[in-house]
């Protein structure tokens, strides 16, 4: 009877352990996250953005090469190199949802010079190329930056461009997860059997998806209307905190609104009972 009655109690105990133990497993998930989603952020904001800053803002102050510099004192002096090449091919190559533009050029007149060039549109210029079409070609650092006919330019996809205020602020995102996930990780490895709203949904889903909204929208605005890039890391945060104060205050109302429904009918409920 003894060891039975253990053996009922091990059985009944043992859903609530392993309970615990995932809860405590999804903690340890979620902190390693926390961690890639940090390191990941640094590089974002030590490495990638103020190189990308730096490789844009010299190229914006980048002048025309002097008549007699060479190929190799172009690409040193980092100034920009003209050349007038001919259109041997221009395509449009599908990969997945995705569509590339690829004009294939040479030199004019001998053809010693081959040079393939990508677009991510087709306008205002690749568009209307064809084979033979004579045009100018502007290159910076050994790569093809703009190509022009008749006046008409188009930035290559090797151009560089105003993309680090978006770069920043999904490095903000990335952080704001990675300390969102560090919370609830920490939550969970500590308080494994607790029901706050760290463990209730839709609270977490929801901070997941402001962030990932908000960033997405601030630095597709930075980018369109050329704001500075340091911006996000006060825009990105306060938009998020906005969204959230505003979708709780909307959760307790519903709440509310529940529970003040519900009481009259166990009032009712309860009038019926006693008769």
């Amino acid at each position: 009877m003894a060891e039975r009655a253990w053996a009922t109690a091990g059985n009944q105990d043992s859903p609530d352990r392993r309970s615990v133990g995932r809860v405590r497993l999804t903690g340890v998930v979620l902190v390693v996250l926390s961690l890639v989603g940090a390191v990941l952020s640094y590089l974002a904001f030590t490495v990638w953005v103020p190189d990308q800053q730096e490789r844009y803002e010299h190229y914006r102050a980048a002048e025309p090469c002097p008549a007699q510099a060479s190929p190799h004192e172009a690409a040193t002096e980092e100034c920009l190199t003209t050349r007038h090449s001919t259109v041997t091919k221009a395509e449009s190559i599908h990969t997945g949802k995705v569509t590339a533009y690829e004009v294939t050029l040479e030199d004019r007149g001998d053809g010693s010079w081959h040079r393939a060039v990508r677009f991510s549109d087709s306008g205002p210029l690749v568009g209307k190329l064809h084979r033979g079409d004579e045009v100018t070609v502007t290159g910076w650092r050994r790569e093809i930056v703009v190509l022009s006919k008749d006046g008409v330019r188009q930035n290559t996809s090797d151009a560089p461009r105003h993309e680090h205020p978006g770069n920043a602020a999904l490095g903000v995102v990335v952080a704001l997860l990675a300390a969102q996930s560090l919370v609830f990780g920490a939550v969970r490895l500590v308080r494994p059997t607790a029901r706050s709203a760290f463990f209730r949904e839709p609270y977490g889903r929801w901070l997941v998806f402001t962030n990932i909204g908000v960033g997405v929208g601030v630095g597709a605005v930075s980018v369109w209307f050329g704001i500075p890039w340091w911006t996000v890391f006060v825009t990105v945060p306060v938009l998020v905190c906005g969204v959230m104060v505003r979708l709780l205050h909307r959760q307790r109302r519903v709440v509310a609104s529940s529970v003040n429904a519900r009481g009259p009918r166990q009032q009712q409920d309860s009038r019926v009972g006693s008769r």
